[in-house]
C-alpha cells in the first residue's frame, strides 16, 4: 500500500492519521515557532506520524498529499508545496475554503489537485467521517482516500469546487446556527433570564433540548472559534461569488471570531461557560 504526507497536523491531521502504518509523514507549520514545536511534536509521536522539519522534506517523493492546514493557509500551502510536488502527485485539498480559493489552489498545484469536503467533525468518525470529493482527479482522490481507511466517500462532481460548495454553503447554517445560539444564551444569562428562554425554546422545538445545545456550541466556539471565523470569511466569498448576500454570515464570523479569540479552556456545564465568557466578552467589547 502507498504512504502518504500530512500538510497540516491539527486536529483532523491526527484523527484522520492511519493506525499502525509506518508509511506515513508530515509537517506542520507549528515546527517552525519554538513555543509550539514541542507540542507538534508530541502530537505527531501520539499518532506514530513521522514528521518532517520542512515542507519540501515533507514532500520529497510523496505520491498522496492530504492539505489539512487552517482555511487561511491553504492558498498558500499549495504555492508552497507546488516546486516540490511530482507531476503525478494527489493532493487531496481538504481544507474547508470556498470553491474560488479551491479553483486558485488547483492552478497553483501543478500536480493532480482534488477538492475535498470534509461534512462533520472529525471525532468521533475519525475515518467514517464523511467526505466528498471533486474534480477530474476525483476517482483517484476517492482511491488513495480508501487506502488510507476512509470509508465514507462520494464524489460530488467533475469540477473543482464542486464539494467545497456544498461545504460552504452547509456552513452558512451549521456554523450560523452555533453563532445565533451563543448570542442567544449570552443575552439571556445577562438579563438574568436564561431558564425562561430556554423553557420557552424547549416549548416551540419539543425534543431539541436547548440547554445542552447552547452548551455543545459554547464549548466548540470557545476551542475552534478562531478556526471557524477563517472557515466563514471563505464561507462569505462562496456567497459573494453568487451574489445571493452574506450579511448574516458575517455576523457569524464576527461572533465566532469573538468567542474564539478569549483563548480561555472551556468549564464544563452551561452556567460555568456564561459565567467565564460573558465579562470577558464585554470587556473585549468595550470601546477603547
Amino acid at each position: 500500500m502507498r504512504g502518504a504526507t500530512f500538510i497540516g497536523f491539527g486536529e483532523a491531521g491526527a484523527a484522520f492519521a492511519p493506525p499502525g502504518r509506518s508509511d506515513i509523514r508530515g509537517y506542520d507549520i507549528k515546527l517552525d515557532t519554538p513555543a509550539t514545536r514541542a507540542n507538534k511534536l508530541a502530537d505527531f509521536a501520539a499518532a506514530g506520524v513521522a514528521r518532517a522539519d520542512s515542507a519540501a522534506e515533507a514532500l520529497a517523493g510523496a505520491q498522496t498529499v492530504l492539505s489539512l492546514v487552517t482555511a487561511d493557509q491553504a492558498l498558500v500551502a499549495a504555492h508552497t508545496a507546488a516546486p516540490h510536488l511530482a507531476s503525478d502527485a494527489l493532493w487531496l485539498d481538504m481544507n474547508s475554503v470556498a470553491p474560488d480559493t479551491k479553483r486558485a489552489a488547483a492552478a497553483a498545484i501543478g500536480a493532480r489537485y482534488v477538492d475535498v469536503a470534509v461534512m462533520a467533525p472529525v471525532h468521533p468518525g475519525r475515518h467514517a467521517t464523511p467526505l466528498l470529493v471533486a474534480g477530474p482527479h476525483a476517482e483517484a482522490g476517492a482511491a488513495a482516500l480508501r487506502d488510507l481507511g476512509f470509508t465514507n466517500i462520494a464524489i460530488a462532481g467533475p469540477s473543482v469546487g464542486d464539494a467545497s460548495a456544498i461545504k460552504m454553503i452547509r456552513s452558512v447554517m451549521v456554523k450560523g446556527i452555533e453563532a445565533l445560539t451563543a448570542e442567544c444564551a449570552l443575552a439571556a444569562e445577562a438579563a438574568g433570564v436564561r431558564a425562561a428562554v430556554i423553557a420557552s425554546l424547549d416549548a416551540s422545538w419539543p425534543g431539541a433540548d436547548w440547554a445542552k445545545r447552547f452548551d455543545y456550541n459554547l464549548d466548540r466556539m470557545m476551542l475552534h472559534g478562531q478556526r471557524r471565523a477563517a472557515e466563514m470569511e471563505e464561507a462569505t466569498k462562496t456567497l459573494d461569488a453568487l451574489g445571493t448576500g452574506s450579511a448574516m454570515t458575517r455576523g457569524t464570523v464576527e461572533r465566532q471570531r469573538a468567542i474564539g479569540s478569549l483563548n480561555t479552556a472551556p468549564p464544563d456545564g452551561l452556567a460555568a461557560k456564561l459565567d467565564l465568557i460573558l465579562p470577558l466578552l464585554t470587556r473585549q467589547e468595550q470601546p477603547a
